[in-house]
């Protein structure tokens, strides 16, 4: 059993119970979740739900993208976990009871997706937040476009091109925490958003982002520079879009739209594969891109993954 629920005073308990695999979520897991939060919400002796993820590693790691990655080489229509994942998301978003999900250590991509959207999120001080899908050929969905889209000083932008974590006290500044059980540490991204702002500010591009922080003075912009070189080219062009148009968009159920489009359009690229393969599977760490730097990337590739949006 991958998910633990139970009830106690009034209080419907949810656990995430997979932790040899940082409880990443795979579609059964989801579909159970749907399930729990919907007999929680029909029950009216229930008064508020609480959801953790067990183990000491983590919340939960996001979608088990190797599940994913095997439909995906199957044959399989990878929009039906797509599908499942982000009405999930949507049910926690729009949750009719208090619901409050308690975030602590390793926080990621899906697990961003169940945590972020809850009435109140609680943040441990161990926590490592994430969404890395640009390591992997995906980009950051689930709603987290919007959400890094509006942060101040292009922060949300540097976080989604680089996949970068961010500490509790960061998520608590970012407003993706509402408190913190213990004493956050000192937050790091504050302190960097003059040169991220300078550097991601008006960018049309990911190539134009690279040139400025490859040209700055600060040793920190330089290495990001490297970092994205590393990433994956189609996603770093299609993410870049993605959160420019966030801007445009007023709901998020509207972001979900999105999402869901561009999430199959990637997924069945050859890039996703060898992303999980790469850094999950073989975990080598070299994964072989279909475009050899960003500025590879064709606009018509990119406006071709958001053609059903």
């Amino acid at each position: 059993m991958t998910v633990r629920a139970y009830i106690d005073q009034g209080v419907g308990h949810i656990e995430l119970d997979r932790p040899e695999a940082i409880n990443a979520l795979t579609l059964e897991m989801i579909r159970e979740l749907t399930r729990i939060l919907d007999d929680y919400a029909a029950d009216d002796q229930i008064k508020s739900v609480e959801l953790r993820g067990l183990g000491e590693r983590g919340f939960c790691a996001g979608a088990d993208v190797r599940q994913l990655r095997d439909m995906v080489l199957a044959g399989e229509d990878p929009g039906v976990f797509f599908e499942a994942e982000y009405s999930l998301d949507r049910k926690v978003l729009t949750y009719p009871k208090a619901h409050t999900t308690h975030i602590h250590g390793i926080t990621m991509g899906g697990g961003m997706g169940i945590s972020v959207h809850s009435g109140t999120r609680v943040v441990s001080p161990d926590a490592k937040l994430a969404m890395p899908e640009t390591k992997i050929g995906l980009f950051p969905d689930v709603l987290m476009s919007w959400h890094l889209a509006w942060m101040p000083f292009e922060i949300g932008t540097h976080l989604g091109l680089t996949g970068n974590s961010f500490n509790a006290a960061d998520a608590l500044w970012l407003k993706l925490a509402d408190s913190c059980d213990g004493e956050p540490p000192v937050g790091a991204l504050a302190a960097q958003s003059e040169w991220i702002a300078q550097c991601y500010g008006g960018a049309e591009t990911v190539g134009e982002i690279i040139g400025r922080l490859e040209q700055h003075a600060d040793p920190q912009a330089r290495q990001t520079a490297a970092d994205l070189r590393a990433r994956c080219p189609l996603s770093l062009a299609v993410t870049l879009e993605a959160l420019r148009r966030a801007r445009a968009i007023r709901t998020l159920a509207s972001q979900l739209d999105q999402d869901l489009s561009v999430a199959k359009a990637l997924a069945v690229k050859p890039d996703f594969a060898e992303g999980v393969r790469a850094q999950l599977v073989d975990r080598d760490r070299q994964p072989k891109w279909s475009h050899e730097r960003v500025e590879d990337v064709s606009r018509d590739e990119v406006l071709a993954c958001f053609a059903n949006a």
